[in-house]
């Protein structure tokens, strides 16, 4: 393909040849120009005066991409309607939270005074403390067709919610975990699985013959038999008494400690932490002993207590002694009862 070039009648004439390659290449390099151009001018002016709301092109363009547009509108209800019904739910089980929450508080003992502490709004950014609020509710939600600003509230407010029920049930679980540790220091648990020969009180010593107080419980056992601790505890004392022989002292804390006296061998040491049910002596027939047993005390703030009082509550009844039990409560109660208290 030849091109001719002329300015004029006495002008050179110029002559372009072309190749079929070249007049594609050259095609080509237009129609991609045109495409380049058409989309610069649809992205950056067309969108632009859609958004902006120019006079003239803002009309002209929402007329050609209506029917997109609202396409993409009813795509994006149909979701929101969608996300809705899903706040909703989550909404639902929320109140089923807080509801179980208030039961497990009830019991774990928290006072309401804390959870009004957790329960107080906060304050808005720049503004004042606003008072804290006895009730409480969800974030509201329209029914019909939410926005995105609604669910958007929703779900913030939802996340809100989700972190205080979390706050509740951790201090719950930590009274609960408190009460259980409190439990686990009360020396309740029999340290020997043996018939019990004396009790606590006044009798006639087995040696002298005269009445005095016994001031603890006597298992009966053979020589040797494992001696488990009452309850968990550090040892405070394993060492020869003239009068308790081979002596055991475990504290509980909050004043409580348990003696396991007579023993032959202690298997613990002085420092020692040690927990409910574990072997820490043998039984024996050592210090002021006429056979082989262990002598078990309870002291409460150093004041020797009836450590049956303490048993009665882990050794298994009839029903009629249990309706007994409930009728004329032990006076043990008394010397528990402040160890209790959260």
């Amino acid at each position: 393909m030849q091109i001719l070039i002329t300015h004029g009648g006495l002008a050179r004439t110029r002559v372009l040849s072309l190749s079929r390659l070249q007049i594609a290449v050259a095609l080509f390099s237009l129609v991609a120009a045109l495409l380049l151009l058409s989309g610069a001018v649809y992205h950056f002016i067309f969108l632009k005066a859609a958004r902006e709301g120019w006079p003239v092109v803002s009309q002209l363009v929402r007329l050609v991409v209506r029917d997109e547009i609202a396409q993409r509108e009813r795509f994006m209800q149909v979701n929101l309607d969608a996300m809705a019904r899903k706040v909703g739910e989550m909404q639902a089980r929320m109140v089923n939270l807080e509801a179980m929450g208030e039961r497990v508080t009830g019991l774990a003992g928290v006072k309401p005074d804390e959870l009004k502490a957790l329960q107080r709004p906060a304050p808005a950014p720049g503004g004042p403390a606003r008072a804290a609020v006895a009730g409480q509710g969800g974030p509201y939600l329209p029914l019909a067709h939410p926005t995105l600003e609604q669910l958007d509230a929703a779900l913030a407010g939802l996340e809100q919610l989700a972190e205080q029920h979390g706050d509740v049930f951790t201090l719950a679980e930590s009274r609960l975990f408190e009460s259980r540790l409190k439990s686990l220091m009360i020396p309740n648990s029999r340290p020997v699985d043996a018939p019990i020969g004396s009790g606590f009180g006044f009798r006639t010593d087995p040696i002298t013959g005269r009445p005095a107080l016994h001031t603890g419980l006597d298992f009966s056992a053979e020589p040797g038999t494992p001696i488990a601790a009452a309850a968990g505890g550090m040892v405070t004392s394993a060492g020869w008494h003239p009068q308790y022989g081979n002596l055991l002292e475990i504290d509980h804390g909050n004043g409580l400690t348990t003696r396991y006296a007579h023993t032959q061998r202690i298997l613990v040491k002085v420092g020692d932490l040690i927990k409910r049910g574990q072997q820490v002596a043998l039984v024996g027939n050592t210090g002021r002993s006429t056979g082989p047993h262990l002598h078990f005390e309870v002291l409460v703030d150093g004041v020797m207590q009836d450590p049956a009082k303490f048993l009665v509550a882990s050794a298994p009844t009839s029903p009629a002694t249990r309706t007994a039990a409930q009728a004329n409560p032990p006076p043990v109660a008394a010397a528990v009862a402040p160890l209790q208290r959260p």
